[in-house]
């Protein structure tokens, strides 16, 4: 029964990163490993929204897609090279990463509070997508959009499963499943990493044998790559609250 109700959520839903359960969940987990002093400079940045949440603006990004920020959630590699080349890669630094570093650089800078607030939910939104593999994927299907695949007899795409479909199947909301990666993952791995090399680590997963499945969906598949996105969304927070830290100061 939860396999098939796994089903219907993936042909159901609409490709966007993690998804609102994924995002929400590496936001809670990075606030929770902020500093005193980040926390205090994000708290005055949020009144701005009062009542509003990290957690909250974690998929601000996603809502408020347009045409011309689109391009800031993803990076295409080409097939058989992770290596990111910003000329070929990121042309006009339209790519998460160039995205995710000119963001950072307001957010740390002394630009007004309500841009700075903007940079923020971009921040906190772009450093989860950058750790979803297919958000590393390549330009031939789309990062797995047009990778059409079967589970249950329902067609579904092989993004759309990792957006939601794999963290959705694991029957956690996002308040219980950043506290279980807490607990899971500590110690926590070192935070200091670039936007570039979690796009090329993502690239690098997208790319092994059996990542790409044969058609069909099963519960092999959900049991060899459920710990994966697990391990990116701590990760993903651990980063994030990095990237924070070292921004609010």
């Amino acid at each position: 029964m939860l396999a098939l109700w796994l089903a219907v959520a993936v042909y159901c839903g609409k490709a966007q990163a993690w998804g609102p359960v994924g995002h929400q969940t590496v936001a809670m987990a990075a606030r929770a490993q902020l500093t005193t002093e980040a926390l205090a400079r994000l708290q005055e940045l949020m009144a701005l929204e009062p009542g509003t949440t990290l957690a909250d603006i974690a998929t601000w990004a996603d809502a408020h897609r347009s045409p011309e920020t689109a391009p800031w959630h993803y990076v295409n590699f080409p097939v058989g090279d992770c290596n990111y080349r910003p000329a070929r890669d990121c042309p006009d630094g339209q790519c998460i990463v160039a995205a995710l570093d000119a963001q950072l650089q307001i957010l740390s800078s002394r630009a007004p509070p309500p841009e700075r607030l903007q940079a923020l939910k971009w921040v906190v939104h772009l450093a989860a997508d950058v750790h979803q593999p297919l958000h590393a994927g390549m330009a031939e299907d789309r990062g797995g959009n047009r990778y059409q695949l079967q589970f249950l007899l329902r067609w579904s795409n092989l993004h759309a499963l990792w957006d939601s479909g794999l963290i959705r199947h694991m029957g956690e909301d996002a308040p219980t499943l950043a506290a279980r990666l807490a607990r899971q993952f500590l110690p926590s791995a070192p935070g200091s990493l670039s936007a570039r090399a979690a796009a090329e680590e993502s690239c690098r997963i997208a790319r092994k044998p059996g990542f790409y499945p044969s058609g069909t969906v099963g519960q092999q598949y959900i049991s060899t790559y459920t710990p994966i996105v697990e391990q990116r969304l701590w990760l993903a927070s651990v980063r994030l609250a990095a990237l924070l830290n070292r921004a609010l100061r």
